[in-house]
């Protein structure tokens, strides 16, 4: 296959790879780089500590998720070219080194400068390496092994968040952000070191890595009806889910009535939902077709505003509607990479699923604006929920009648 090994010398024998390795190590980075769904603990320390505002805090964590999609864009061609340990090597090191100056941050300008750009970049850059890779090696369960790496990203948050609360109430926020940032950093490295495309001779099961109709080029993709249903029903999905994720815990307090503790128990338990939506999807992906797992996906979706917005002051059904929501978000972090494939081959995967996933930038952005304006327009959080479901129809209907695979197989 053209570029497969570019930036990898002297791949092993294929016959000594285990590659469910791979997955692994995708899972190490991924919960390495998804820490920033436990940013939330750091707002009120921050606050307190610089004298600022809810909406000064939230910066860092909206340039973050906006520098993320960014940085996914600008390094799928130079994940291709030099290769995933490379590119996974320097993305870590922005993760790093992102982390280890925020703790030098004089003030929340800085800290945002430091830990949203130069880390969110760094994410971007780091997070598509071990997807692209993952991708060739599982040709006959791609959605399946990516979501399982990409587990890693959304249950960060369950392993992260208990350590980040730890290390603040020891040492202070501005530490702490130092000290995850050296073990970031040695962890990303380390798991990034292994990464390597398949030989091009390389398939299991009767199907070779470059299996696909068609390779598509980022350009030739762009100008499918199928890349830009695709592109709209990712954010979709992405805008339900972030909303959802950002109001969780406000949610609890005053609408659910629940103790802060209780509250805090929740978003732990909604981060292991996101993490097992991943695999889950991507299962689904693979056995019922991307348009089939997005239909579902969107009805659950559905489902979850309905259930908060209606009857969402009991505890029970506040657990179950936003675990459902974490839990999509995860799903179309799956769908997504393996739609893309599936759609429009693998060869050029690096740098066109780095363009689709512009989509989660869009919908974290949209996310965090919209859910906060509809909170302070109407006074309550059940405010957010009679939009998400419009979203959920507009996506059923777009993914029923919308996804599917390009018309014209020729790239």
């Amino acid at each position: 296959m053209k570029g497969a090994v570019v930036g990898n010398a002297a791949p092993p024998p294929v016959q000594s790879v285990n590659r469910w390795v791979y997955v692994g190590l995708g899972f190490l980075i991924n919960v390495c780089a998804g820490a920033v769904y436990a940013y939330s603990v750091f707002r009120k320390p921050l606050e307190e500590l610089w004298g600022i505002g809810a909406t000064q805090s939230g910066l860092p964590f909206l340039v973050f998720l906006a520098m993320f999609a960014l940085g996914m864009a600008l390094a799928g061609r130079a994940v291709a070219r030099w290769g995933p340990r490379r590119m996974g090597i320097v993305g870590g090191a922005m993760v790093g080194a992102g982390w280890i100056l925020a703790g030098f941050s004089p003030n929340i300008a800085v800290l945002t400068l430091l830990y949203g750009v130069l880390g969110g970049l760094g994410v971007g850059v780091v997070y598509g390496c071990p997807i692209a890779v993952v991708g060739r090696w599982f040709p006959d369960r791609r959605g399946l092994a990516v979501g399982l790496a990409l587990a890693g990203f959304g249950a960060s948050a369950l392993v992260v968040a208990p350590l980040m609360n730890a290390l603040i109430l020891a040492y202070g926020p501005l530490r702490t952000f130092t000290l995850l940032g050296i073990a970031f950093f040695a962890l990303m490295t380390l798991g990034a070191l292994p990464l390597r495309f398949p030989p091009a001779e390389f398939g299991v099961n009767g199907l070779s890595h470059t299996a696909s109709s068609a390779h598509y080029t980022r350009r030739a993709m762009v100008r499918t009806r199928a890349f830009l249903v695709l592109w709209t029903t990712f954010t979709l999905g992405c805008l339900a889910g972030l909303m959802a994720i950002g109001i969780a815990a406000p949610f609890g307090r005053e609408v659910a009535h629940l103790t802060p503790a209780l509250s805090a128990v929740a978003v732990s338990t909604f981060a292991l939902f996101n993490g097992l939506g991943r695999p889950l999807f991507g299962w689904l992906t693979d056995r019922l077709t991307p348009r089939h797992a997005a239909v579902l996906s969107f009805a659950l979706i559905l489902l979850a505003a309905l259930l908060l917005e209606f009857e969402g002051q009991y505890p029970a059904v506040y657990f179950l509607g936003f675990a459902l929501l974490w839990f999509n978000l995860g799903g179309w972090l799956a769908i997504a990479p393996a739609a893309t494939a599936t759609f429009f081959g693998t060869e050029h995967y690096a740098e066109n699923y780095g363009l689709m996933f512009t989509a989660y930038g869009v919908g974290a952005i949209l996310g965090n604006v919209l859910s906060g304006v509809l909170r302070d327009f109407a006074g309550s959080y059940l405010a957010v929920f009679p939009p998400v479901m419009g979203l959920a129809v507009a996506g059923i209907v777009l993914a029923w009648f919308g996804l599917k695979a390009p018309a014209s197989q020729e790239a």
